[in-house]
């Protein structure tokens, strides 16, 4: 899995929603270091936490997953 492609995204609509990154953690439940990991692609997000930022977003899993992901 490239988890650069999962950071991306969630940046994208991390910035498209208009949060920040330390609002975004904190809703989420999560450490800023954790989060800025995820969105630079060093650290996969679990599914908990996939589920957490879809739900604060606004977004489906689907629109979250890269496409390549969705095609396997």
């Amino acid at each position: 899995m490239e988890t650069d492609k999962w950071g991306r995204r969630i940046r994208a609509f991390r910035k498209l929603k208009g949060f920040t990154q330390e609002g975004l953690a904190k809703e989420i439940e999560i450490s800023v270091s954790v989060l800025g990991e995820i969105e630079r692609g060093s650290r996969l997000p679990s599914e908990p936490v996939l589920e957490k930022i879809s739900e604060i977003l606004g977004v489906s899993m689907e629109e979250l997953t890269p496409q390549e992901e969705q095609d396997e």
